[in-house]
Order: C-alpha cells, then structure tokens, then sequence
C-alpha cells in the first residue's frame, strides 16, 4: 500500500463490538468511515484516543432509571502497543503518550492503521495518567486537556511513527482542532521565526478539512480563554479573534472552520443551517452514509448475495434490489425478525408477537430527539392499535451520564409501556450498542425518528434500517430530508417548507399518528406486496446511496484528493 496521505482525526472510532471505543453516531460514522477507506485502498492512517474503561455500560432497574457502569476489556489482547513516546505539555507539565495499533482490514487484505493515544504511564502524575480513562469524561477542563491529547499529541505521534509526508489532516468534529496549532508550530519552528505569518496560515489551511456535525450552538466545545491559556500555555495567536478564538473564547469548531480549506456538514440541510450559524457560505455538504456490509444482517446479506453479485465492492449496485421477489424479501426480513426477538426475550424477558407490527426507536436519549411523541397521545395510540393493527414498540439508547432530562425521558418511556401492557407492548433494550443495533435497524419493520427540527444533523440508523430494507418514518430533517420519497422509501412526519422547525410538537405528533393510521398500518396489515415493495425500495433508492462508500468517495473528490 502506498505511503498514506491522509491523516483521519476523530475523538471515537468503533473498531470492533468487543472494543468499547465509542459512545455513539459520531464513533459509529468514524468507524465506518475508516473501513470503507480501507475497502477503497485510501492512502489513510486514523488517530483516536484509547478510552480504557469506554464510555459507560448502561444499567435499567425495573422503573427504567439509568445507572453507569464502567467498562473494562483487555486492551493488550486487541492493540499492539508502538514503542515511540511523545510529550505534550499541559497545564506547565509534561505529559507522556504512547500509541497503540489496530488495523482495519478491507477488501483485498487492504488496511487503514489506527493509533489510540494512551496517557497511562507510570511517568505521569495520576490526573494526567486518567486522560484517557474515559470518553466525555469529567469537566470542561478534562475535555480541553483530552483534546491537547488528541490534536497536538496526535500530529506529534505520527510524526514520531514516521508519517512524515501527510498532505491532508481531517478533522471529524472539533474535538481535534488543536491539530491545526500544532501544525503552525511545526512550520514556526521548522523556519526558526518567532511568530506566525500569513504563509503559515495558509499553508495549514491548505493541508485541513474539517466536517462538522452539531448544527446546535451548545453542542460546540467552547472554552475560556483563560482556561486555555492556563492548559496550553501562552500563545500570542490566542488572542486573534479573527482565526483562533471567537467572543472571548477559545471556539473549537471556529477554530478548525477558519484554519481548513474545506468544511462541510453532512447533510445538505445542515449545510444550511451551518452556513446561518457561523454566517458563511464556504460550507459544503457530504450527505453521511453507513458501511453497507457493516449494517446489512444475515439474512439480507445471503439475499443480496443470491440476487446482487459484488455488491459489497460496488455500493451502488444495489439499486437492483428492486428487481428482488417479494417473497424473497419477506423471507429475509421474517429471519432478521426472529433474531431480535430472540435478543428482546433474552434481554428483556418480553416475549414479542409475530403478528403486530414492530416499530423501532434507537439513539441516544436526549430532549431534542423527543423519543416520547410517540405516547403524546396515548388514547389514540390505543385506538390505532384497536382499531387499525397491533403495534408493539423496541427503544434503545443512552443518556449522558450528566444529563438528568434524558435519564427522566428513559424512565417515562418504561412507565408508559407499564400503562400500555396488554394493549400495547413496549421494551426498552439496556446498554444499545452496535450489535443491538444491527439486530434492531433489520429486525423491526419500521423505524422511527422525530428529531425536533432543525436540531438533527445527519442522522445514520435510518440508513442502517433501508440497506436492511427497513422504511423510516421520520421527521423532514437531517438525512431523510434527501431520502424520503413518500410513501415509496418510507414516510414524513410533518412537512418541509424551510419552515419545518416552526411546528409544534402537537402538529408532529398528529402527523405522526396520521401516518400510521391513513397509511403505514393498513399497507403493513393489508397490501403485503405494496409492502414488501417499500421495503425493496428502501434497500434500492437508499441503501445504494447513504453509504460511506459513496462518502468516502467525495470526501476524495472534494476534499482528501484535490
């Protein structure tokens, strides 16, 4: 394989299920990414951090509160640790970092290299040996000082691993945009000046990307300048509200946005609500996409097998997924659904039916998602489940440790399902994870998503849902803006005007049961072949296109390449 070229930084990288190195979408999205890279032989090397105790395992007791627990693997058993240390300096201290390596393999034995960054090391006091104990762990400070870690230890320990031509550093999220300091030192010492000039500039600009995900203002890391100053030291460039700090602080996602040459959200409504937040028009869009191999079960993986040869290789031949009969399509799906059924019974001891249509909803618990719109009226819900079809319904997710409105949105989500029983049964799975989530995203028949608008950048788990030909119903925001084609990929909830985010929770949730009342139930209990024909639809029209190997490919174009 050639040198690689292309320097891919993210706070999270799923690597394996065995490998508790994510939290959720962001590390899920970088893992996919990295493996299609390596599928498509991209010159990458990826940097990440090595989280020893993961991000939590979450605990339900019997009225649906969350506890945390923390979670221990053996990180020698996975990662070959590198023998190159590297130095950074916090806080007036030196702090030592080691690398570890993990290769993710694609097709034809081609591989990405991933180096976790690890401070626990004897030399180290104890608060900088817990650096990477945990993800999002702690305060502001923790996470500044993690970021030090993961930007400028990251440039140093590649270059200490001989990465020494890298034309292209990307930034997935803020977190790592310290990087770009790091590259105008080099440049700085590298020229033996004191100060940093316009040529510096504009060469690290030249050599950044940097994709944002949080179209929420409070979801950007922000900190004050004297916090930063008091960890990273005294750096003039602090000071230039043009490029390094913005309204007196130290503003990641500005930071990583005026030092890259390309910046894209992902997905073009993010784009735009991007373009109004930071009042530019230099965003572009690369719509997020799934590994299909990744994401697609068993059972629709023989499928596709059978009827779409090199599918794997080639993405986009999967729109001849509609050329699949619907008994075939039935088939599969019937198999995905008695596997999480058998999951559902083993971890919830709820015995699900074969004869009610199973709606899923899986992310991570927090107010904008509004997992609860489904109950917002619950004496129509029932009549739906009376009088139309029977519906029971699979949730999935985590709340933020710190986060007590999403521990609170859990635990009523399980004391409803209790006033729901007998009518309408209601799970919801503990400590979600990538492999509860490929058993859900395939083994339900419909996926639903109600995101308050336009809080939602992406979104993915409806992709992972269509390649295993799985409709969404889901709010017009975020990806399924671009992937919904009503009634034929699935259903909208609510309409899109540009004006999507001014309705109210009362008219979504109407839409809502519209939806299921005028056109879902009766197509689902009815019109099986109309059915099975969305579903095929869904694998052909979405699958085919919201993948990452069609991300990847204009990341290459747009921004790793050029």
């Amino acid at each position: 394989m050639q040198q690689p070229v292309i320097a891919y930084f993210s706070m999270e990288i799923t690597l394996d299920p065995e490998m508790p190195t994510y939290s959720g979408g962001l590390g899920v999205l970088s893992g996919d990414t990295v493996r299609s890279a390596a599928d498509a032989k991209m010159p990458m090397v990826a940097v990440t951090l090595l989280p020893r105790r993961g991000y939590f395992h979450q605990v339900l007791d019997a009225d649906g509160w969350q506890s945390e627990q923390p979670v221990t693997w053996d990180v020698g058993g996975w990662l070959t640790e590198l023998a190159p240390r590297v130095t950074v300096t916090i806080e007036n201290r030196p702090v030592r970092l080691r690398a570890w390596r993990f290769e993710v393999e694609g097709h034809s034995h081609s591989t990405v290299p991933v180096f976790l960054l690890d401070s626990d090391l004897p030399e180290n006091a104890e608060v900088d040996r817990a650096l990477t104990q945990s993800l999002y762990g702690g305060d502001q400070r923790y996470r500044l000082c993690q970021e030090v870690v993961l930007g400028i230890g990251g440039i140093r320990m590649l270059r200490a691993l001989g990465y020494s031509q890298l034309a292209r550093f990307h930034m997935n999220e803020g977190h790592a945009a310290l990087l770009t300091l790091e590259l105008l030192e080099e440049r700085r010492r590298a020229s033996g000046r004191s100060d940093i000039i316009q040529e510096d500039l504009e060469e690290v600009r030249r050599q950044c990307v940097f994709t944002t995900h949080t179209p929420v203002a409070a979801g950007h890391d922000r900190f004050p300048l004297e916090m930063a100053v008091s960890i990273l030291g005294e750096r003039p460039e602090l000071q230039d509200s043009g490029v390094f700090s913005c309204e007196g602080q130290l503003n990641m996602t500005y930071l990583a946005m005026h030092l890259s040459h390309y910046v894209n959200g992902v997905a073009k409504r993010h784009r735009d609500v991007s373009r109004e937040m930071f009042a530019t028009r230099s965003i572009d869009a690369i719509t997020n996409g799934v590994n299909a191999e990744r994401w697609t079960c068993p059972a629709i993986q023989e499928l596709l097998d059978r009827y779409i040869a090199g599918w794997r290789e080639d993405n986009f031949s999967l729109r001849y997924a509609i050329m699949i009969p619907d008994d075939d399509v039935r088939a599969a799906h019937a198999l995905a659904r008695q596997a999480l059924f058998r999951h559902v019974q083993h971890a919830a001891g709820v015995l699900l039916s074969p004869s009610a249509m199973t709606i899923g909803f899986a992310r991570r618990a927090t107010a904008y998602k509004r997992p609860t719109l489904l109950f917002h009226d619950l004496d129509r819900l029932r009549s739906l489940a009376a009088d139309v079809g029977p519906l029971q319904i699979v949730f999935g997710g985590k709340a933020h440790p710190r986060d007590p409105e999403g521990k609170q949105l859990i635990h009523q989500i399980v004391e409803t399902g209790k006033s729901l029983r007998g009518i309408i049964e209601v799970v919801y799975l503990p400590n979600y994870d990538i492999e509860t989530a490929l058993l859900l995203t395939s083994g339900v028949d419909l996926w639903l998503n109600t995101p308050q608008p336009p809080q939602e950048a992406s979104g993915t788990s409806g992709m992972k849902a269509a390649l295993n030909g799985v409709p969404s119903l889901s709010v017009l925001d975020g990806w399924w803006i671009e992937g919904c084609l009503e009634g034929v990929t699935g259903w909208s909830i609510g309409t899109d005007h540009g004006m999507a985010h001014l309705a109210t929770t009362q008219e979504h949730a109407n839409s809502l049961y519209d939806k299921l009342e005028e056109s879902i139930l009766p197509t689902f209990f009815r019109s099986p072949a109309k059915f099975a024909e969305i579903m095929r639809h869904a694998i052909a029209i979405n699958g085919s296109f919201f993948n990452t190997q069609r991300m990847v490919q204009q990341y290459a174009l747009k921004a790793w390449l050029m």
